[in-house]
């Protein structure tokens, strides 16, 4: 079994910037191809972004293309999602996903999850 906490999320006015970190307590995040969802209040929860296991493949949703940046740093055991530009709309609970896969990235099949970490983008 894998916890995956995740950090830093906030209230920031449009425009602004928060990055969130998703670490793993014990095994190594190295071991999994990580992604970064988001669920607003009566809505869906929905991809944001995705790294391979080594860092070089990234996958992003259209919607946060050119504003968001997925990284990660296996040896701090840590993914992190650097968000630009935030909109309103952007207003969510940003959870982390880990999927067990061998290279690339995958938007399904995510083994662990973690809770969460609000993000509110005033206007």
């Amino acid at each position: 079994q894998v916890q995956l906490v995740e950090s830093g999320g906030g209230l920031v006015q449009a425009g602004g910037s928060l990055r969130l970190s998703c670490t793993a307590d014990a095994r190594s995040i190295r071991l999994f191809a990580m992604n970064w969802f988001r669920q607003a209040p009566g809505k869906e929860r929905d991809f944001v972004a995705g790294i391979s296991r080594s860092g070089d493949t990234t996958d992003y949703a259209d919607s946060v293309k050119g504003r968001f940046t997925i990284s990660r740093d296996n040896a701090k055991n840590t993914v992190y999602l650097q968000m630009n530009s935030l909109k309103p709309e952007d207003t969510a609970l940003y959870s982390c996903a880990g999927t067990n896969i061998p290279s690339g990235v995958a938007r399904a099949h995510n083994d662990y999850w973690g809770q969460g970490t609000q993000v509110t983008v005033s206007s």
